[in-house]
């Protein structure tokens, strides 16, 4: 049997072998991964940049969503009280219509429904972080100012178009509807709808035809907003199916990514136990090689 002339460097080859066996396991424990370098598994490794591009973009995605909800939400609860203030304004309109009432009272009615149409204007100009909600896309400034010589009095400043989002790849939606829409819609405009009425009552000569007629015509500007204010409801519906999917395409894609390139924490124990005893014993078999004879050794050997 020929004997390795070179039994130290046997011993510090079988060292370094353990001891990085060892470190290997150790981070694999650590980390939870079985590549943490390309060099551990090129093609694994490739892949995970793939797979990690697309949780990132999940990600992305998810948190564009949970900000336009937001703001979504904030527009539809904002629309919802300048739709009760608008059903109170046809209520005292109503009662407004009534013929046995007095001027002072109607007197009394149009300055609540005056301040009806102020509390609606408010709705109009809502700002959601800097941008004006209901002013399309020239959200700069508020959407609607005082201005005598307009419908209403009020005019609107804005314009027609909407603002856009990615919520998944290759889908986008409008995350908005502008004022022109909302509360000033030609033949339904809010504003001028409230003024008329409030004009009607506050004249002695009106009739309650009249008064019941200018009503009617807020109802019509309620029944647009309205109409128009679904978008709202169900934009958030859409993009809260959208959240779902993503969360749970967020999900199969961590799991997917924990096959590729994760560690059996069990095994990766196993093979740290395995190393440590592999090392352990070329450390005592070090300890000896400078004791042995060629009869000791060749002993060892054949007892083996």
């Amino acid at each position: 049997m020929r004997i390795s002339p070179d039994l130290e460097q046997l011993v510090l080859s079988a060292l370094s072998v353990s001891d990085q066996d060892e470190q290997t396991a150790l981070q694999q424990l650590t980390t939870g991964r079985r590549v943490n370098q390309a060099s551990d598994d090129p093609a694994a490794a490739a892949a995970e940049v793939n797979i990690a591009y697309q949780i990132d973009s999940c990600d992305q995605y998810q948190r564009s969503i949970s900000s336009i909800g937001s703001e979504l939400e904030t527009a539809d609860s904002s629309l919802n009280s300048a739709v009760t203030a608008i059903q109170s304004a046809i209520s005292l309109g109503v009662e407004g219509a009534n013929s046995t009432l007095s001027q002072s009272n109607r007197n009394t009615i149009a300055q609540e429904i005056s301040g009806i149409s102020q509390q609606v204007l408010s709705v109009a100009n809502l700002s959601y972080n800097g941008h004006y909600v209901f002013a399309g896309t020239a959200d700069a400034q508020p959407p609607y100012v005082t201005n005598s010589s307009s419908p209403g009095g009020v005019e609107y400043q804005g314009n027609d178009d909407v603002n856009s989002v990615e919520i998944e790849p290759g889908q986008s939606i409008a995350v908005n509807q502008p004022g022109s829409q909302l509360f000033s819609a030609a033949g339904a405009n809010v504003f001028e709808a409230l003024s008329d009425l409030v004009n009607a009552l506050e004249d002695p000569n009106s009739t309650s035809d009249q008064i019941g007629s200018a009503t009617n015509e807020v109802r019509n500007a309620y029944d647009q907003l309205t109409s128009a204010r679904t978008f709202y409801g169900n934009t958030v519906d859409q993009i809260t199916s959208t959240q779902n999917f993503l969360g749970n395409e967020s999900i199969q894609l961590s799991q997917q990514q924990n096959n590729t390139v994760g560690v059996d924490m069990n095994v990766a124990a196993t093979d740290l136990t395995n190393a440590e005893e592999a090392r352990s014993a070329t450390v005592q078999a070090a300890a000896t090689v400078n004791d042995l004879s060629l009869m000791d050794y060749l002993s060892t050997i054949n007892a083996s």
